[in-house]
């Protein structure tokens, strides 16, 4: 159907020498190890708890799982890399054990987290700060040769949830896109997925039109993630909790899916799941 753009341009990912084809949506679930995130922080902070996570996460549906060790909530505690790879200890190789199978992106703005992850297994790089934060980190990705997640952000840590005043939030967004992708390049890192960044630093009017506008971020030159689960700029004009709007957040889902998306970033991956089915079925 020509309502529907035929999967983002056949994208596809080297993950360790394993070749990821893009041309079905991924799903990325969750798995923070945080005692301090918004809404599932503590739950899984210990080795037994992520690996059972991890299994109800792959048993739903998840292609990717997206380990975080520190919460980038507002007003987070701030981690350094020391703090962030104590966190982690073995999880990473242990859920790379019980299931070899399972892709694992690293969620982290420090590129001595990085090093550790990817002598851990870790097949991405999910880096929020679109390395602006840890001066070392494109340098990093270039020598692990994996692929790497960019997200648009504001240039600092102090400054990440602050709200920025755009004129044009999608010229804003692909600007920022087009300059950093460059500067990856520029280093040999060729495997580049762009996150726009709902959650940080955007109003909730910038971040409606940015679901509207999802096409045409970067020109589908790169294939998109879209994290969009349990955020705030959902449920607060809601009045509802982040815990209450997975039909909304699951509609949305779909929108972006239309447009082009080829990961989902999400804490309901069974939900998730059936969107991404639906939609196979609709193109």
């Amino acid at each position: 159907m020509q309502n529907y753009p035929s999967s983002i341009n056949y994208h596809s990912l080297n993950c360790n020498g394993r070749i990821v084809d893009l041309n079905t949506p991924k799903i990325m679930g969750i798995l923070n190890l945080t005692p301090d995130s918004f809404s599932d922080g503590g739950k899984f902070n210990s080795e037994k708890a992520a690996l059972m996570h991890a299994e109800k996460l792959l048993k739903e549906g998840a292609d990717i799982i997206d380990i975080g060790p520190q919460s980038t909530r507002p007003n987070s505690t701030f981690l350094t890399s020391e703090q962030e790879i104590t966190r982690l200890d073995h999880i990473i190789s242990q859920i790379k054990k019980e299931f070899p199978e399972v892709l694992i992106s690293l969620d982290t703005f420090h590129a001595e987290t990085v090093r550790f992850g990817f002598n851990e297994g870790i097949d991405l790089i999910n880096d929020i700060s679109g390395g602006q934060y840890d001066p070392d980190m494109f340098d990093t990705v270039a020598q692990t040769k994996l692929p790497y997640i960019l997200m648009h952000v504001n240039p600092t840590y102090e400054t990440m949830h602050d709200k920025t005043q755009f004129t044009d939030i999608t010229l804003s967004i692909n600007q920022y896109f087009s300059q950093k992708s460059r500067e990856l390049m520029e280093r040999g890192v060729n495997d580049i997925i762009l996150d726009p960044g709902f959650g940080f630093g955007k109003t909730v009017e910038d971040q409606m039109k940015m679901l509207e506008e999802v096409k045409y971020l970067s020109f589908r030159k790169f294939p998109l993630l879209i994290g969009i689960s349990r955020k705030s700029f959902i449920y607060k004009p809601l009045g509802k909790s982040p815990l209450d709007i997975n039909e909304e957040t699951q509609k949305l889902h779909m929108k972006v899916l239309k447009q082009g998306a080829c990961i989902l970033r999400v804490h309901e991956v069974k939900e998730a799941k059936k969107v991404v089915d639906e939609y196979i079925k609709l193109k």
